[in-house]
């Protein structure tokens, strides 16, 4: 048996641009299924907005999202963000370039209290991204990730 925690987006009327933004970011393969196709669509103008939207990137990344119909209250996101982390720099800083490139940088990509580099942006779509560069790591504890650190000073809440 198989659980998985995924990343669901919501948009307004911008799911399939996102989608295809990350799809060009990460890489993988995006499948997009349309409200028209299930007939879920209540205003035929809808018919073409995405009912749902996965992607899945060769590194095991599943990203979802849809567009919430016009019949729907929509809120925009706030309060998370979607956190990329590593010690792969080349890779993330390209990553991070793509997905703050038309959006805002809140917190620039630059060395952390912590050791990482660290960077806070939010995408031309209104999505929050962290991306966390940790020092590559050699021999026992490598791969350990971002922030590894804070983790080991400080239990997780809950935890003894």
């Amino acid at each position: 048996m198989t659980v998985r925690l995924n990343t669901y987006l919501n948009f307004r009327d911008d799911a399939r641009p996102a989608m295809e933004l990350y799809q060009s970011v990460f890489g993988g393969e995006l499948a997009i299924s349309t409200f028209g196709e299930y007939g879920m669509s209540e205003d035929p103008a809808e018919a073409g907005k995405v009912m749902h939207a996965q992607l899945e990137t060769p590194d095991g990344f599943v990203l979802m999202g849809a567009d919430t119909p016009s019949s729907m209250g929509y809120d925009k996101p706030a309060g998370f963000a979607v956190s990329l982390s590593g010690d792969d720099e080349p890779r993330l800083r390209t990553w991070w370039e793509a997905l703050s490139g038309g959006g805002a940088v809140t917190l620039p990509l630059e060395r952390a209290p912590w050791g990482d580099l660290f960077g806070m942006c939010t995408d031309r779509f209104g999505t929050s991204w962290m991306v966390s560069i940790s020092p590559a790591q050699s021999g026992a504890g490598a791969g350990a990730g971002a922030g590894a650190g804070l983790s080991r000073s400080r239990p997780a809440p809950g935890r003894d």
